[in-house]
């Protein structure tokens, strides 16, 4: 059946733990909320709960310091040895596909039958990776000897399959963007090779690459208190903004830009 609902659906995966999907998460909703759209949220990732605890964290700081702070409509859930949430997963996804502009769902950093669930659905799929050739390797698998691409990594063909399930269902586009993200502000040959590479692997498979969040140590302060480089400029915010923060503002400003146009 046609999905003829105008929620957006954007879905942040990767085969891979600790690539910042739940900072990434936050942070598009955020910005999303702020230009007036209604956003929900959905935390594939419960056992680790990254998401959920941020938000649980900015509601908390919102709370203790009378503040206003948009914050998405949030939802988690764990796998259980029987998958008996996937119903109540699906008929949630389609009550809220009624009542919001976009849903952002944070999956797990392993496959399981929770993260193969999520890939159902995307109308965006945003690949955060690093610039290890670890990262690399979910892609394709690549002798770096002589620089020949040998095959589709296991993501790669994890999400050919997502699009051919996805054109079934009459969702014949996926906006597949792979972005660089907790990347060193300090430029090196090992970074230069992985997304030299990424950009032919993008033309083969069918993503487009972009530079994401860097690896700022505000983004470890910032979710401490459930805040984003977004809300500085709450008149009743004590803290100020820095360079550091200009400049992540900046990364995300650019890096949704690219994403939704």
């Amino acid at each position: 059946m046609s999905d003829t609902s105008s929620t957006h659906i954007i879905v942040i995966g990767n085969e891979k733990g600790g690539t910042g999907k739940s900072t990434l998460a936050m942070h598009l909703a955020v910005k999303l909320l702020y230009e007036n759209f209604k956003i929900a949220v959905i935390d594939l990732d419960g056992r680790q709960g990254s998401l959920s605890k941020y938000i649980a964290n900015r509601r908390k700081y919102a709370e203790n310091n009378s503040l206003v702070l948009p914050t998405p409509v949030h939802y988690v859930f764990e796998p259980n040895e029987d998958r008996s949430n996937i119903e109540e997963i699906e008929e949630l996804i389609n009550k809220l596909k009624q009542q919001f502009d976009a849903i952002i769902i944070d999956t797990p950093g392993t496959k399981n039958y929770l993260f193969e669930l999520a890939h159902k659905y995307p109308h965006t799929l945003i690949t955060p990776i690093g610039d290890s050739l670890v990262d690399l390797s979910a892609i394709a698998d690549i002798d770096y000897s002589s620089g020949e691409i040998l095959k589709a990594g296991h993501y790669a063909e994890f999400v050919w399959e997502t699009k051919k399930h996805l054109a079934a269902q009459g969702l014949a586009y996926l906006n597949w963007v792979v972005c660089g993200n907790k990347i060193s502000t300090i430029r090196s040959r090992n970074k230069d090779a992985v997304f030299n590479k990424l950009e032919d692997l993008g033309k083969l498979y069918g993503f487009r690459l972009t530079p994401g969040l860097k690896d700022r140590v505000i983004y470890k302060e910032l979710f401490l208190e459930g805040l984003t480089v977004l809300d500085f400029n709450q008149d009743k915010l004590s803290r100020r903004m820095s360079l550091s923060h200009l400049a992540a503002k900046m990364e995300l400003n650019n890096l949704a830009e690219f994403i939704f146009h």
